[in-house]
C-alpha cells in the first residue's frame, strides 16, 4: 500500500512541473465581481488575456493582469531560452474562491445596527503551453 501512495505521488509531482501556478491570496474584493473577469480570460491566450485586462474597467482586472504577468515570470523561470510567442501561451485553469470575510457593523435607525460582510477572495491562476500539449501527429495510414 505505501508503494503505491509513493507512486501515485511521485506522478503528482512530475505533472506538476509542467503547469506554472500564480496565486493571490486575501484580494479584497467579493468573488463574484471577480469571477466575471476570470470568466473573460479563461481558455484564452496570454496576449489576447494581458489586452482584455488592461483595458477592463473593473476593480479586479489589473490586479488579474499582475497575476497572469506574475504566471508568464514563473513559465520563464523554468523554460530558459524558450520564446514565450513559440510556446503559445494561454490561461489553463483560473480559479476564484472564497477568502475570509471580515464582518462589520453599520449604524441603523432605531437604536438598530446592520451587518456589513466585507468579503475577500483568492485567485489561482495555472497557464499551460498549447505547443507541449498538441499531440504529434504520426500517420497510421498504410499505403497499397
Amino acid at each position: 500500500m505505501g508503494r503505491r501512495k509513493h507512486n501515485s505521488a511521485e506522478a503528482r509531482k512530475e505533472a506538476n512541473k509542467s503547469l506554472y501556478v500564480a496565486k493571490l491570496m486575501n484580494n479584497p474584493t467579493s468573488p463574484r465581481k471577480t469571477r466575471l473577469v476570470a470568466d473573460l480570460i479563461r481558455g484564452v491566450d496570454v496576449d489576447k488575456a494581458l489586452a482584455i485586462l488592461q483595458f477592463n474597467p473593473r476593480e479586479s482586472a489589473p490586479k488579474m493582469r499582475k497575476l497572469l504577468l506574475s504566471a508568464v515570470a514563473n513559465w520563464q523561470a523554468k523554460n530558459e531560452g524558450k520564446r514565450i510567442e513559440d510556446s503559445q501561451l494561454y490561461v489553463k485553469t483560473i480559479q476564484v474562491d472564497e477568502g475570509r470575510t471580515m464582518k462589520r457593523m453599520r449604524t441603523a435607525p432605531q437604536g438598530r445596527g446592520y451587518r456589513i460582510r466585507k468579503r475577500s477572495n483568492h485567485i489561482t491562476m495555472v497557464i499551460g503551453s498549447r505547443a507541449e500539449e498538441a499531440p504529434v501527429a504520426t500517420s497510421t495510414q498504410t499505403e497499397e
